[in-house]
């Protein structure tokens, strides 16, 4: 079995994890930027996170047999925050490196003015990049967070069948299917989704345009949860083939549109990244 996570952020995760997501399956992942679980103070410290995004991780991840690409912008929550937003003059020259396969994680946190700017701005970015967009729907008055982030995509210069609309459930999966978009969900321990509602809405709406991811952060979640979504797939009596296509070929197609897929890992050759090769006291 072959998995691809679509929305995971591996830099809150350990070595480990990396390790046990190799055993379960997974050979590619995509890393959204996303808001760190404290506020950044200034551009700067967003640049070394894009940094690592761009190096560090594809580098730790390629020690694990596993392709990492990312997605670079300013993140709903600190659109909200002054102090963040240059970083919006600056995406342009991260957007054009070779891993990043879409403008995300954006969209709607708290629906505040600054988010609609940003959003808005951002989705041009995506369109000016010929780059597809992850659009991260609001944990709170989610159908309202849905239809108002349609509406902006929709007065955008890009397509809705290269945006993916992110952490939907069963309240919003109807509109998003009627949108055109792709379709995320995010499968957690005791939030978002789990894996049997996630197995009920894919007997609903099938398997088209339908992409499931883990989301696993810095809070309770589970990097695994892509492979359990398999396993009750096939439980519930999907094919195989179902399965590859929800897991595998849906992620590959969507990020594709960004020209920039690179999934064959070259074996690590005993390389350093910046000095350092990940083993504790290797040399």
């Amino acid at each position: 079995m072959r998995i691809f996570d679509p929305h995971i952020h591996m830099t809150s995760r350990t070595t480990d994890d990396y390790q046990a997501m190799y055993a379960a399956g997974v050979r590619a992942l995509v890393e959204p930027s996303f808001w760190l679980g404290q506020p950044r103070t200034s551009p700067a410290s967003f640049f070394d996170y894009f940094d690592a995004l761009l190096g560090w991780e594809p580098f730790r991840a390629a020690q694990y047999g596993i392709a990492h690409h990312c997605t670079l912008a300013l993140n709903p929550k600190e659109a909200n925050d002054p102090r963040c937003t240059p970083v919006l003059d600056a995406l342009p020259r991260y957007l054009v490196k070779d891993s990043v396969v879409a403008v995300g994680e954006i969209g709607y946190d708290s629906m505040t003015p600054a988010e609609d700017t940003a959003l808005a701005a951002q989705l041009q970015l995506a369109a000016d990049h010929g780059l597809p967009a992850l659009v991260h729907t609001p944990h709170r008055d989610k159908l309202a967070g849905l239809h108002r982030t349609l509406d902006v995509v929709r007065e955008s210069d890009l397509a809705t069948e290269r945006v993916l609309v992110d952490h939907l459930n069963e309240t919003t999966v109807k509109h998003a299917v009627d949108s055109g978009c792709w379709l995320g969900f995010s499968i957690y321990p005791d939030t978002k989704m789990d894996e049997d509602r996630m197995v009920a809405v894919l007997r609903t709406y099938g398997t088209d345009r339908i992409l499931v991811n883990s989301a696993a952060d810095w809070g309770r979640s589970d990097p695994l949860k892509t492979r359990k979504v398999a396993d009750a797939m096939l439980a519930a009596g999907f094919g195989e083939d179902d399965v590859d296509k929800v897991l595998w070929r849906n992620p590959v197609a969507f990020y594709g549109l960004s020209g920039r897929l690179q999934l064959d890992v070259p074996p690590p050759q005993g390389a350093l990244h910046e000095g350092n090769s990940i083993l504790r006291g290797g040399e």
